[in-house]
């Protein structure tokens, strides 16, 4: 079960490759993300060197008074992938028209854990066949509960 989610994500975007990536974290801000504190809203990951950050996810503190003053709650969050995983994100950041987004914070054990997935942005047209496919499944449910 997902701690925070972005929701708009698959809506936004056609995903293509799905990673599971552990994150370097502070204990105010492991302590905010189990109390579903945050927002993956505008976040993505670039790939620095040999390293894969998220940029741009938020995280609130969990007490503010017992936070560090200097405390950033939009800094960059270094993810920890394995070379080949890295390398591929790398690759595909470079590849036109495709960006890497992270589409939920999840516990597994006492980890947190980022599902980050490779993907390509939908136009328009798309956009619209989703809501259409969307609406004719919530129709054709409500008719199998009215009978």
């Amino acid at each position: 079960m997902a701690l925070i989610s972005n929701r708009k994500a698959a809506f936004l975007y056609e995903i293509l490759e799905k990673y599971s990536a552990g994150v370097e974290l502070f204990g105010y801000e492991v302590k905010s993300l189990r109390g579903a504190h945050g927002s993956l809203e505008g976040a993505y990951v670039t790939v620095r060197g040999a390293e894969a950050f998220v940029v741009g996810m938020f995280v609130p503190p969990y007490q503010v008074g017992n936070t560090p003053k200097e405390y950033d709650p939009y800094r960059n969050r270094k993810l920890l992938l394995h070379k080949n995983e890295i390398y591929d994100l790398e690759k595909a950041e470079k590849t036109k028209g495709l960006t890497i987004v992270p589409v939920s914070v999840y516990n597994k054990g006492k980890k947190i854990k980022v599902d980050v997935v490779i993907a390509r942005g939908k136009k328009k047209f798309d956009k619209r066949e989703t809501t259409k496919k969307r609406e004719t499944e919530r129709e054709t449910r409500r008719e199998f509960v009215d009978k």
